[in-house]
């Protein structure tokens, strides 16, 4: 045997393994370099276990292998759990994109059918009734022919003679509102509808001191009815629609604006059908009334009420009375009333009568604040 040449304690000396073979040196006393982050497929340097050699704590025969220490590792890949969970993350946002989306379409949508004004009037404060399609909203056209049906014509019979004036039917079986002073002292009252069928009807109740009056058509059932709106909300220059039968002519229609708010109109308190409201087929004088202390078409007599009014210039003639002022919704706003006739200036002749854009109409609100006095057969 051949021995060493060397000096005892020359060289460091390391333990072994139990192969004989020397073990790899000690750890530096150094903290070796950490991984750098970086994306799939970008190299680092150092790469992971470059101190130890071993990629990744892999060890011998383990994961990667040895790949000896310094040299570059390839970043690790991002877990694949990563992967897997975001994709039902992005799946759930796009149904919950794709569910407001939809969301979205269906309440414009039914807010669209919904919708029963441009902001004039409260859905809290509006009977419902017939009411104006969606096409053909704003238009006088689409509100002449949702309305027609529900506006009657009135022939009062008494021992003084026959008027003529207008009606609105307010309930299926035949509730119909209308002018006190068109009905006051009937000995009988016939109703016309715009199909020309024609009912008899009894007086249900009267209020002289707002001039409105409840008729019930006899036998009546499946009518249309009207949709009582909200006349407060009615503001100046608001365009609006009149129906009614003027001298006799059934489902006339006008149109206009709503000119002036609360007028004060004083009209004849008690009915006086010797002046017959100059009514009738053959034209005269219209319902006299008074305004700024002087008076219209006629003496209004000694007992008169006073009330606040809605004008209009939409053209109303003999006839109009106790019929609808709508609005571009279909709501009715108002019963006609009034009208200034040119006659009055002190024309004799009758055929010189006729609308000069003066017109007046009893606030719905007030009529549907008295609906129970008058279906109670009460008058004030």
């Amino acid at each position: 045997m051949t021995e060493s040449q060397r000096p005892s304690g020359e060289y460091p000396m390391y333990p072994s393994y139990g192969n004989g073979d020397a073990a790899y040196p000690p750890p530096p006393s150094y903290q070796p370099p950490q991984p750098v982050a970086a994306g799939p497929g970008t190299t680092v340097w150092p790469g992971p276990g470059a101190a130890d050699g071993h990629t990744g704590g892999a060890g011998h025969g383990g994961g990667d292998g040895f790949q000896g220490p310094g040299l570059p590792q390839p970043a690790p890949e991002p877990p694949a759990s990563r992967h897997r969970a975001r994709r039902p993350v992005a799946l759930l946002a796009a149904v919950a994109i794709a569910a407001a989306v939809v969301g979205g379409g269906t309440a414009t949508v039914i807010g669209q059918l919904t919708d029963q004004g441009t902001g004039s009037t409260s859905s809290s404060s509006v009977i419902p009734g017939t009411t104006v399609s969606q096409s053909s909203k704003g238009t006088v056209s689409g509100v002449a022919a949702a309305l027609s049906p529900t506006i009657v014509e009135i022939s009062a019979a008494s021992t003084a003679g026959q008027s003529t004036g207008s009606g609105v039917i307010i309930t299926s079986d035949g509730e119909t509102v209308t002018n006190n002073h068109v009905v006051a002292g009937a000995s009988s009252v016939k109703v016309t509808l715009s199909t020309g069928k024609t009912y008899t009807a009894d007086v249900v109740g009267t209020d002289p001191a707002k001039d409105l009056a409840l008729i019930k058509l006899r036998g009546a059932s499946g009518l249309k009815t009207a949709t009582l709106g909200d006349s407060s909300k009615v503001a100046v220059g608001d365009q609006v629609v009149a129906i009614g039968s003027p001298e006799g002519l059934t489902g006339t229609v006008t149109s206009g604006i709503v000119s002036a708010l609360d007028r004060d109109v004083t009209v004849a308190k008690e009915g006086d059908n010797s002046q017959s409201q100059g009514q009738g087929q053959g034209g005269g004088q219209q319902w006299p009334f008074e305004f700024g202390g002087k008076q219209f078409n006629g003496d209004t007599g000694d007992s008169t009420t006073t009330y606040k009014a809605l004008q209009t210039d939409a053209s109303l003639n003999p006839g109009n009375s106790g019929g609808a002022l709508i609005n571009m919704n279909g709501e009715i706003i108002g019963i006609n009333s009034a009208m200034y006739s040119a006659s009055s200036a002190g024309s004799s002749d009758s055929s010189g009568a006729g609308s000069v854009g003066l017109g007046f109409a009893i606030p719905v609100n007030t009529l549907k604040a008295d609906l129970s006095t008058l279906r109670a057969g009460n008058s004030s």
